[in-house]
């Protein structure tokens, strides 16, 4: 394959994984139990979009004010974002074990608290303490994985965890869809996350800390004891004195730099301040194309597209969790042979095709919704939404649409027993009303409308989560990894990371308010449009580090020499001479 530097490494890296892994199953279960941490991440991230659903049925006060759906969302990522920090400060300091074993009793503490939420303000307290479980989680599992794993797959292994993550997602969906017939729903949906943290808990004490960690803070033979479980006998002198290079040279690293990087020298510096803005574009980007808001609110948005029932919506939802997961499956494979750069374009162009599908789709429900009927809503009686009532000559105009915006009270849409798409009735919203309009064999719509065109809705989405995940799902992660000098690498991948972690709360927090302002076509139009921007500048400034040790990529970034062509080979001459001589 052009440009890498180790052929057909990446073609057998799991092979060797499991090969290692059945000869070995100590380092298996290394992985195993601190790949959990990733589970539960993706878990309590994707659980909330169904529990959403029957959040709303139970708190009418949830049900009325989409700040506080909003809040119940983003509470987590808000709390990650403080969790990630308070994280790598208890990483250096306790240790990866004691972090994981922290975030699990979060993770524990926010599960108990939201299942017996007596009222929203609980149930967001308790979002905030899984946020910070996941904050804490999302950058442990992967770092205890690879410093406790050999070498030779460890790339393999900590991969693995963020497949972890996108199964935690479509596992969420699974659950909510289980738990749809049983009494308490949410509280179960929200609650059973409280289990593998439970689980992950108990094995983690009795699994050891990182040699790499134990042989920073002087216990080499403790760090000795476990390389010996993980290597054979004849490599683990040659593993520690690997290691004491390692660890040597990074607090003397430290030592030699910690007075003299600030944000005024990082963006003094040419090569990392053309990083950061590749680095942490791709970042921002990657939460404003929308991600978030298909993942957060899935079942909602194929609830916006037509489809009344929350059963319905959870289970066409779990399609786009699981594209989403084979997503990250089929990046592992092909981000090493078709590149970086490639992969991130080919994913924006479907990304934009995708959302203007969206958008049409939204607009054609919004602008030919079934028309409310006179006769119709008179049937059931004083229940005759009160906007509609008075209303007078101009009620002939009312549709389903115009009946959902009415307010004090909400009203809802009642569709025909014998043709959803025939005009139904404009009712006061509540329970009993939902029930009679049930009872007759009817459909009650409270998010969107009938459509006969809701079927493309979920053909976008899922072509919209077919071209994300593999590319900008992943490759602003690896891209960040890849292309910062070794002695700025923690501090702008600190910075990268919070980037993202605060676009993603800003989209989270604002994505139902924006539909209801200006209508969802309105809103993936946004993200279409801001998709366009994030194509150019992937283009324009982000390069190719396919195949490039640092030093190259240092050089591409001190030149400028960004390849716009990049469907063709762009290595350096440098790196070609040093892939024909391996």
């Amino acid at each position: 394959m052009e440009g890498v530097v180790h052929p057909g490494t990446d073609t057998s890296a799991f092979r060797d994984c499991f090969s290692l892994a059945w000869k070995n199953p100590y380092v298996l279960r290394l992985a195993f139990s601190a790949g959990i941490g990733g589970l539960l991440f993706g878990y309590d991230t994707g659980v909330i979009s169904g529990a959403l659903l029957y959040i709303r049925d139970d708190f009418k006060s949830v049900d009325r004010e989409t700040v506080l759906q909003e809040s119940i969302v983003s509470m987590a990522v808000a709390g990650a974002i403080i969790g990630a920090a308070i994280g790598g400060w208890m990483n250096d300091r306790k240790g990866r074990r004691t972090a994981l074993l922290v975030a699990d009793f979060l993770f524990f503490v926010g599960a108990v608290v939201m299942a017996s939420a007596p009222s929203p303000a609980l149930l967001i307290v308790g979002r905030v303490f899984v946020g910070f479980g996941v904050g804490m989680a999302s950058m442990t599992a992967p770092l205890y994985i690879s410093e406790a794993s050999p070498a030779k797959i460890r790339g393999a292994l900590v991969s693995t965890n963020a497949f972890l993550i996108t199964g935690g997602q479509f596992l969420s969906y699974l659950i909510n869809l289980a738990f749809t017939k049983v009494p308490g729903t949410w509280r179960w949906m929200l609650g059973v996350a409280g289990l593998p943290a439970l689980v992950q808990f108990v094995l983690m004490l009795f699994l050891p800390e990182s040699p790499r960690w134990l042989f920073r803070e002087g216990r080499e033979e403790e760090a000795k004891a476990i390389l010996l479980k993980i290597y054979p006998a004849e490599e683990v002198e040659t593993e520690m004195q690997v290691l004491k290079e390692s660890v040597e040279a990074e607090l003397h690293e430290k030592g030699s730099s910690a007075e003299k990087i600030n944000i005024s020298q990082l963006l003094k510096t040419k090569t990392v301040r053309r990083g950061l803005l590749a680095g942490v574009g791709l970042q921002i980007f990657q939460q404003f194309v929308g991600i978030n808001t298909v993942m957060y609110y899935s079942p909602t948005i194929v609830q916006l597209a037509g489809f009344a029932s929350n059963q319905t919506a959870l289970l066409l939802s779990l399609v786009t969790a699981g594209l989403n997961a084979l997503g990250s499956v089929v990046s592992i494979y092909f981000v090493d042979r078709t590149g970086r750069k490639k992969l991130l374009v080919i994913s924006l162009c479907g990304v934009i095709v995708s959302l203007g599908l969206l958008s049409a789709v939204f607009h054609q429900t919004t602008t030919h919704s079934p028309a409310v009927s006179t006769s119709a809503t008179s049937h059931f009686g004083n229940y005759t939404c009160p906007d509609y009532s008075s209303a007078g000559a101009g009620a002939g105009t009312w549709d389903c649409m115009k009946c959902l915006k009415a307010s004090k009270p909400d009203c809802g849409f009642c569709a025909s027993a014998n043709d959803k798409l025939l005009p139904g009735a404009c009712l006061i919203s509540n329970d009993t009303v939902k029930d009679m309009c049930k009872k007759e064999d009817r459909l009650w719509y409270t998010r969107g409308c009938p459509s006969k065109l809701g079927w493309l809705a979920l053909v976008g989405l899922a072509l919209y989560i077919i071209f994300f995940s593999p590319g900008m799902g992943t490759v602003p992660w690896i891209v960040n990894s890849e292309i910062y000098p070794l002695r700025f690498r923690g501090v702008c991948g600190g910075i990268a990371a919070t980037a993202n972690w605060i676009s993603n709360l800003i989209v989270a927090q604002s994505f139902l308010s924006l539909t209801q302002a200006i209508g969802t076509s309105w809103t993936f139009l946004i993200f279409g449009v801001i998709s366009v921007v994030a194509l150019i500048f992937v283009l324009v400034c982000v390069p190719e580090t396919k195949g490039l040790p640092i030093e190259e990529v240092e050089k591409m970034l001190e030149t400028r020499s960004l390849h716009y062509k990049f469907w063709e080979n762009n290595m350096p001459s440098s790196s070609l001479e040093k892939q024909q001589s391996v």
